[in-house]
């Protein structure tokens, strides 16, 4: 409606910035500085949130930072934190992971993370507690993130249809497979949705092709 429409731009908008860390995934990552790193009597400091300010933060000597900053200032945050001497452990961005030029350890991981906003990130890592290494790749901490993953994926249905209807995935299937396809415009007919499914209000995703009895045969 008119009003919701109003009332929405009043609304704070979540960006690529505000991925909430599922806690499983969080929790993961925490076990994992916790076999790696010496952090026994260390208070754990999770910093950034919403309209948050990490600067203002009073770091203690035992606070270590294992937490999931926003993207797009990482490099700003690590800086800040070798400065002020704050040990960190923080997810980063996969592929500009090596953008992070501060003195520090970067842990490549890529392990995919599906964040409580939707958004479904391929996630490293950066931190200053461990010693000399430069780049680390870590192959259980990828398994620990892919099967975290795995388990919380929501299973999408999946839609048997009839011989005559035609979708892009269809055609993809048979590419893949070293098939090569072609239909004329005469055998065929755009399609959004079928009669079966207007009363389930859904339809053909992406859109598709009714197509003729001898054209469903070709593509069988």
């Amino acid at each position: 409606t008119n009003h919701d429409a109003f009332v929405e731009k009043f609304e704070a908008k979540k960006t690529t910035d505000d991925c909430y860390t599922p806690p499983a995934v969080y929790q993961c990552v925490v076990d994992y500085v916790r076999r790696n790193c010496d952090i026994e009597g260390c208070e754990i400091v999770r910093p950034f949130f919403p309209d948050g300010d990490y600067e203002s933060v009073d770091y203690g000597p035992n606070s270590v930072v294992i937490d999931n900053p926003p993207f797009s200032i990482v490099p700003k945050i690590t800086r800040y934190s070798v400065q002020k001497g704050v040990k960190f452990f923080l997810f980063a961005p996969h592929l500009t992971l090596f953008q992070i030029k501060v003195d520090c350890t970067h842990i490549v991981v890529g392990g995919t993370i599906t964040y409580e906003n939707g958004a479904i990130v391929k996630t490293s890592f950066v931190t200053n507690m461990f010693g000399d290494a430069r780049v680390i790749g870590d192959h259980e901490l990828y398994d620990q993130l892919e099967a975290i993953n795995a388990s919380t994926k929501a299973p999408l249905p999946k839609y048997a249809y009839p011989d005559n209807v035609l979708m892009v995935s269809m055609v993809s299937y048979m590419v893949e497979k070293g098939v090569s396809f072609r239909l004329n415009k005469s055998q065929m007919e755009r399609c959004s949705v079928l009669d079966s499914q207007k009363r389930h209000g859904k339809g053909l995703f992406g859109s598709g092709f009714l197509i003729s009895d001898t054209a469903a045969a070709e593509k069988a």
